[in-house]
């Protein structure tokens, strides 16, 4: 396994027009197309993924929901300010704490037109259950292109998570180049949704339906679920040459410890990710519990950037020995969810540790998240996306589908 810091993201592009993105969801969410590769390309319709996987499949999701964190204040001079929350600062860092917060909540965000806001505090009126709200918004600071935001609101007895459900809007990817829309707001969530935390969907997720669920049940194809917050950095293009000069988001997981268990007494099972998000988790588990194997003492574990690589150059440990040591973790701190924070960057010469294949969408050129699909497939993802182009499949978040299973 070696480090992909010196490759050239140049290496890592392809022409995507822009009529190929997809700028709306499809009616139904399974009539998508499925580009299904197992040594050769070839089309699907996505309501047909039960029987391209192996019947001894074990599917895992990202049960995030993505919360409208799109905030769009009016000065009284009439210079519009959008706030987007990226993530939480104070009191807690931790998402769903945050999102139960009442009252006040400081949060890092993204301020579109920020030179023409000074001091002030910004005032927005909504309205919960019939009734008047109002939202306020203090600049306390800038680091590079965030700001720190206070927001305080009334009445005081919502929750922030209510508060951005009333007077926020759906996050959409900069590239749909679009205002969000009321279907947005279902259609830009998976349907098992549970957790508030993310600005971003885990895409793959979106073309899964009740009737897929019933297709896989059939099958005897079971699931179960992560949770990792998407951060707006996954859309963060890589703009140096080189990987080695991309800073990569820091995003957060919770993984049950059923699912732990489960993963450590699998036998002869097919572990398919959903999703880039997942995929980030599931190999981050390992990774984080090789680190605990080597340094027990430390009091809080995450995983950085390139951590994997460096972890990869001690004795490897089996699958199982790194999940037991998070086991042990768990047992020591009498708690049920593993929480942690990923930065992992996965590339070209990263070695798969817990995964088998995946179902994920169509990615953006010169992102971290081809180089993740290169990762696995190698080379040959330069004629499926070639191929995926010649034959009408629609690109990115609201687009078409991908099944990559090892050949």
């Amino acid at each position: 396994m070696h480090k992909p810091d010196t490759l050239s993201i140049e290496d890592y592009d392809y022409p995507l027009p822009q009529e190929r993105i997809a700028q709306y969801p499809l009616h139904k969410r399974d009539e998508s197309k499925l580009l299904v590769f197992n040594g050769a390309p070839k089309t699907a319709p996505f309501r047909s993924l039960a029987q391209y996987l192996p019947s001894n499949s074990f599917l895992v999701f990202n049960n995030t929901k993505v919360v409208q964190a799109r905030l769009n204040f009016q000065k009284e001079t009439g210079a519009a300010i959008e706030i987007f929350c990226l993530e939480p600062h104070e009191p807690t860092r931790e998402i769903q704490e945050a999102f139960l917060q009442k009252e006040t909540s400081v949060w890092k965000c993204l301020v579109g037109n920020r030179k023409k806001w000074k001091k002030e505090v910004l005032k927005m009126r909504f309205e919960v259950n019939n009734k008047e709200a109002f939202l306020y918004a203090e600049r306390l600071g800038d680091e590079n292109e965030s700001s720190y935001i206070r927001f305080s609101w009334t009445p005081k007895a919502l929750s922030f998570s209510e508060v951005l459900e009333q007077s926020g809007k759906v996050p959409l990817p900069p590239y749909m180049q679009r205002k969000a829309e009321a279907n947005d707001a279902v259609r830009y969530q998976t349907i098992y949704a549970a957790h508030d935390g993310s600005v971003a969907a885990p895409t793959a997720g979106l073309h899964f339906t009740d009737t897929v669920f019933a297709d896989l049940n059939k099958k005897g194809i079971s699931s179960a679920y992560v949770t990792l917050h998407v951060g707006a950095g996954t859309f963060k293009p890589v703009s140096s040459d080189k990987i080695s000069e991309h800073q990569m988001h820091t995003e957060q997981i919770l993984v049950s410890r059923e699912l732990i268990k489960t993963l450590i007494n699998q036998k002869d099972k097919t572990l398919v990710a959903v999703g880039t998000t997942s995929i980030r988790t599931l190999e981050s588990l390992f990774w984080l519990g090789t680190k605990m194997h080597y340094y027990p003492q430390l009091e809080k574990y995450t995983l950085s950037q390139w951590e994997a690589y460096e972890l990869a150059e001690k004795p490897s440990l089996s699958k199982k020995e790194a999940l037991r040591s998070i086991l042990q973790l768990l047992d020591k701190q009498q708690e049920d969810v593993f929480h942690s924070e990923t930065q992992i960057l996965i590339g070209p010469g990263y070695d798969f540790k817990i995964i088998d294949a995946m179902i994920t969408n169509f990615h953006q050129p010169k992102s971290t998240l081809l180089l993740l699909i290169s990762a696995y497939l190698g080379d040959a993802w330069k004629s499926i996306y070639e191929y995926a182009l010649n034959n009408d499949f629609r690109f990115l978040s609201y687009g078409d589908s991908c099944l990559f299973l090892k050949q």
